[in-house]
């Protein structure tokens, strides 16, 4: 899938590997994107590449995707373009962002991105929230400081782990997609029983976590962020939240 605009000089191509998907869009020299798309992770080829026109003076890449993939994204960079990839690695503190973790690489480089990004957008406490294979919830006060944060199962990994290790439940049918009614057979009970879950977890991120000082800044990411988002409506959904990190992690 690609979406194109007008032709205009191209001087940053930046990737976000993830599990599933790899996003990248192309920038010009002002910062504007000028086309961008994404790739199934598992089927990435080389020539894919030939869809980003032009030739970038920087290539940055964000990746959770596993060093095979990267080896490759950056095989793929070097033959076609003569470039070196550019990879971010989480870090103790970035762009006014403190890390909690004692030891920072353990913390995926989406999580850290999407908090710089989202900490540097408004300078306050904020949560932030990547919907994406696994739902992932952090908390950065008013002096960006990160306070900790939480790891959920996705959408999508909690209904497959549930008929992955539940013989008799099976799902037969696609149902609606943002219902949480209850279900009527077994597909609509599997959906509508991980959408509550999110419902769930929107309503408490709205009221507040037991024993901590919420921000009311939310910001949401990720391939189920849109989906989160309707249930949020004072929420701000950044589809771009971890590539647009990358800016301030490496400038």
């Amino acid at each position: 899938m690609v979406v194109k605009s007008a032709c205009a000089p191209m001087r940053r191509l930046e990737l976000d590997a993830g599990n599933t998907f790899i996003k990248w869009r192309l920038l010009d020299a002002q910062g504007r994107v000028q086309a961008r798309g994404r790739w199934l992770t598992a089927e990435f080829a080389a020539d894919q590449l030939a869809q980003c026109d032009g030739v970038p003076d920087r290539i940055w890449l964000a990746s959770v995707a596993g060093e095979g993939l990267n080896r490759q994204l950056a095989q793929a960079v070097e033959q076609r373009w003569g470039r070196s990839l550019q990879q971010v690695q989480t870090a103790a503190v970035s762009a006014g962002v403190r890390n909690s973790y004692a030891d920072p690489a353990r913390m995926g480089v989406d999580r850290w991105l999407a908090m710089v990004a989202a900490w540097n957008r408004y300078r306050q406490g904020c949560w932030v929230v990547d919907a994406g294979s696994a739902i992932t919830v952090d908390l950065l006060d008013g002096d960006g400081c990160h306070r900790g944060g939480y790891i959920l199962p996705g959408l999508r990994l909690m209904q497959q782990a549930l008929l992955g290790n539940t013989a008799e439940v099976r799902v037969d049918r696609d149902v609606a997609q943002d219902s949480v009614q209850p279900g009527t057979d077994t597909s609509s009970a599997v959906a509508h029983g991980a959408n509550l879950l999110l419902l769930s977890l929107a309503q408490q991120l709205q009221t507040g976590i037991p024993g901590c000082a919420s921000p009311t800044r939310l910001f949401i990411t990720g391939g189920d962020g849109e989906r989160l988002a309707r249930l949020l409506p004072h929420a701000e959904h950044c589809p771009d939240l971890v590539m647009d990190g990358l800016q301030w992690a490496l400038e």
